[in-house]
């Protein structure tokens, strides 16, 4: 039977119970929405109870990003406290002593759904929030990108939304984290036309197969390939034939959440927490161990979403 810490209540009130894998050692998860999860500090606790020590949350800033910037203390102050690390606390019985809630970094931009509302004013606002102080750091730009499955946004307000964010990017010294949907070779044309930025550029989320990821990483060694839940789907063969082509080094995980959750819990939500299945079916794959592939991601997010200020 698993140690009582190895069994992860991830869905509170569902009555579900989720056994996560222990890869044995930390990992990161590079890409979440904390202010969509229903809790947000109970969510981050049990990531670090999952061995996940560093997350990055994306804050639109179309999207009352005041959720995020008011209510981040308050949500590892809980992690805290649920994992016994408040001060004057001691371990929970529960948990191994000193474990504390992840890293949380901060991840600014506005989605290409939401281009059509990127003006003057909304890239002026985005550039000083890159700037300003927030319960954490600032340490990249997104989601930026495109996106022509929804169409939420005209494409061309998209394409110039992209091409601005990129642009601040350059600016400021930032790596950002691009979505494409139904846009890649365009967003490829982009990236190619506008620079990579040195700091790096992530593609999120990433569900196509060995030559686009290819083309991508031949941009450029500031680019990085992310793999999220689809990693495990059963139809998605495309993206583990993929995971053949990305070189440890340029590879990350993230959640999504509360999106995409992997396989067997596909189409609950899903949280930070979740890190590791996507993480033990990469190793699965690629015939390593667990530790291995959660330990170079980690030192990967490390390196790219690193925690110094942006450069005015």
């Amino acid at each position: 039977m698993p140690e009582a810490r190895d069994r992860i209540p991830t869905f509170p009130g569902s009555g579900k119970t989720v056994v996560l894998p222990r890869l044995g050692a930390p990992t990161a998860d590079t890409h979440a929405h904390l202010d969509m999860l229903a809790d947000p500090g109970g969510a981050l606790a049990r990531a670090a109870r999952a061995g996940v020590s560093l997350v990055c949350t994306i804050v639109d800033l179309t999207e009352e990003p005041e959720v995020t910037f008011d209510g981040l203390a308050g949500w590892l102050a809980k992690a805290g406290g649920i994992l016994g690390a408040s001060e004057g606390d001691t371990a929970g019985a529960e948990d191994p002593a000193g474990l504390v809630p992840p890293d949380v970094r901060l991840i600014l931009g506005v989605h290409p759904h939401n281009a059509s509302g990127y003006d003057e004013a909304a890239h002026a606002s985005l550039r000083a929030a890159a700037l300003a102080p927030h319960s954490a750091p600032v340490v990249g730009l997104g989601e930026l990108g495109l996106d022509f499955h929804y169409d939420h946004s005209p494409r061309d307000a998209q394409r110039d939304a992209f091409r601005r964010q990129l642009s601040l990017a350059h600016e400021l010294g930032l790596p950002v984290t691009v979505h494409l949907r139904d846009g890649h070779d365009e967003g490829l044309a982009i990236l190619q036309e506008c620079g990579v930025p040195q700091a790096g550029c992530i593609i999120h989320c990433f569900t196509e197969g060995p030559r686009t990821a290819e083309r991508f990483l031949a941009l450029s060694d500031a680019v990085y390939i992310s793999l999220a839940g689809p990693v495990t789907f059963s139809k998605a063969q495309q993206i583990r034939d993929a995971l053949q082509v990305v070189p440890l080094d340029r590879m990350l995980l993230e959640t999504d959440s509360p999106f995409l959750a992997p396989a067997p819990y596909r189409g609950e939500p899903n949280e930070p927490a979740f890190t590791v299945l996507n993480a033990a079916r990469i190793a699965e794959v690629l015939s390593l161990d667990t530790a291995t592939v959660a330990s170079r991601c980690l030192d990967n997010a490390r390196r790219v979403f690193a925690s110094g200020e942006a450069r005015p």
